[in-house]
């Protein structure tokens, strides 16, 4: 995808920060809060979806709602720097791995899981993820509460939705 040179002014982060918080808000509402057409907004995504700032649009479902009731992070130390491109590959094949990401410190990777309960969290790690070639081993912190999950504050002054 071709990166174009764009510059990203207030009303682009006003946009950002609108959608961020409601993605279902229609571009035409959008036009009515910032004071621009809706074509405005369609133009102003297009090009910040073109530059990759906006990468997808996604659906933040509620998983225990749907009797994933287990969250989990996982520590993984890798036998060699090298597998990591070969057990991030294995690992997305992992239906319950909903995260991934590459650290410096004590972990390789630290990796996010979830799953029905702590039995499916045990054959999850005993079946899918240890036997991963390139796994020296791993460490399992199971989370009790996820208190703040929210996307990144653009902007200062808050735009009233509704």
């Amino acid at each position: 995808m071709e990166h174009k040179n764009y510059d990203i002014d207030n009303l682009d982060l006003q946009i950002l920060s609108i959608l961020m918080e409601d993605a279902k808000i229609p571009y035409t509402k959008i036009g009515e809060l910032l004071h621009v057409s809706p074509g405005t907004v369609h133009v102003r995504m297009r090009k910040m979806e073109q530059m990759g700032i906006v990468k997808r649009h996604q659906l933040v479902v509620n998983h225990e709602r749907l009797g994933y009731d287990v969250t989990a992070f996982l520590g993984v130390y890798l036998q060699q720097s090298s597998m990591y491109d070969d057990v991030a590959g294995a690992l997305k094949d992992i239906p319950e791995v909903i995260g991934l990401n590459y650290t410096t410190g004590t972990y390789s990777m630290f990796v996010k899981i979830i799953c029905k309960d702590t039995n499916h969290l045990k054959e999850v790690l005993h079946d899918k993820i240890q036997p991963i070639k390139g796994i020296q081993r791993t460490e399992t912190f199971i989370s009790l509460e996820e208190t703040i999950n929210r996307p990144i504050k653009l902007i200062e002054e808050a735009i009233e939705i509704l």
